[in-house]
């Protein structure tokens, strides 16, 4: 049998025929492998291209990453055992902690800006706030005395010393990460805040008085003005840790209070409650606690509901190095459990002036 072909030209013998089959077919399974290949090659490159992206953004030295994964649960594990002290870490001798700055750094450090009594606005009416931090309205202060920057490391490890108090739990042995001495302290609870004050003769401020040294009497903002600068603040994962306290002059409130808008969210003396004439709901203001699942299935499923408590959260107030840019806004109420710490989480004090 042989193939029909054109007018003129001599037929193909089964042979070729079947040759030419196979050439085709061979043809077809090399574009096939080709494309896939081409492909898997693409998608590859896409990858890395992406995993590059991830390390990028990275919060973090990712040669410190195996230190950093958790497993679920273990980060309240090492919670609970280091609020009990059953890590058996030490910390700083006084001596060792004074040595942490140069005089000049420590004397910086202890320096307290008045505020003078008077009015100001606190809150706000703009319509994209958050339901906490409404209504506008005006109140008067007295005149008080807050530090000009947020609580350092070095100045915790002083705490530390005099007091025996534990160290933050990011401490490695009981000691600052490298570097980080003139760094906001971090990872300190509501009630660590609140020792540290009362060891240096202080408090915390109220947020009314927080805010007044934030915004000064104009109503603005942030403490530089109304318009968002991202060359002053550390928010947002711009730099993605905490910066040096004394690092952004340009951020600076009216009066010349730094850090009042990211770097560390700070915690305030207040409990969280709706201002006078608020609209938010009323739950927003109940601390809420994690009700165990009650059915074996619920259990399986590892579902957790939320339940209020007759508990208040604690204010924190400035945004942090991790927040949304718009969270560092001076009349933003962020809030949370008083006995939760975070990395992100610091304190600054206050003091009445006749103190």
């Amino acid at each position: 049998m042989s193939a029909r072909l054109p007018h003129g030209m001599p037929p193909l013998k089964e042979q070729d025929v079947e040759r030419r089959r196979q050439y085709l077919a061979a043809t077809f399974v090399t574009c096939v492998v080709l494309s896939l290949v081409g492909g898997t090659i693409h998608v590859l490159e896409l990858g890395s291209n992406r995993m590059h992206q991830i390390r990028d953004k990275a919060s973090y030295d990712l040669a410190d990453q195996e230190s950093r994964l958790r497993g679920a649960g273990e980060d309240n594990l090492r919670h609970i055992a280091h609020e009990q002290r059953r890590l058996a870490i030490s910390t700083y001798s006084e001596a060792e902690a004074q040595a942490l700055l140069a005089p000049e750094q420590w004397q910086a450090l202890e320096v307290m800006i008045e505020i003078p009594a008077g009015e100001f606005i606190i809150g706000t009416d703009n319509l994209r706030a958050d339901p906490q931090d409404h209504p506008q309205r005006k109140v008067s202060l007295p005149a008080y005395k807050i530090d000009k920057y947020p609580v350092t490391n070095a100045q915790y490890a002083r705490f530390l010393a005099a007091t025996g108090h534990r160290p933050p739990l990011h401490w490695s042995k009981g000691k600052i990460p490298s570097g980080l001495a003139m760094h906001p302290v971090t990872m300190v609870s509501w009630f660590d805040a609140k020792k540290y004050a009362e060891w240096a003769g202080k408090r915390l401020p109220t947020e009314t008085e927080w805010e007044r040294a934030a915004r000064g009497v104009d109503g603005r903002r942030w403490p530089w003005g109304n318009k968002m600068d991202p060359a002053v603040v550390n928010t947002y994962y711009r730099v993605g840790t905490t910066t040096p306290v004394d690092a952004l002059p340009g951020g600076a409130s009216p009066e010349g209070v730094f850090d009042m808008a990211g770097n560390v969210s700070q915690w305030v003396a207040d409990d969280f409650l709706p201002y006078p004439g608020s609209q938010a709901p009323e739950g927003m203001f109940r601390a809420k606690a994690p009700k165990l699942p009650e059915s074996g299935s619920e259990r399986a499923m590892k579902v957790v509901d939320f339940v209020e408590t007759d508990e208040r959260y604690k204010v924190l107030r400035g945004g942090s190095w991790k927040s949304d840019p718009f969270s560092t806004a001076s009349y933003h109420r962020n809030f949370s459990w008083p006995h939760f710490a975070s990395d992100f989480f610091g304190f600054r004090c206050a003091q009445d002036v006749n103190s």
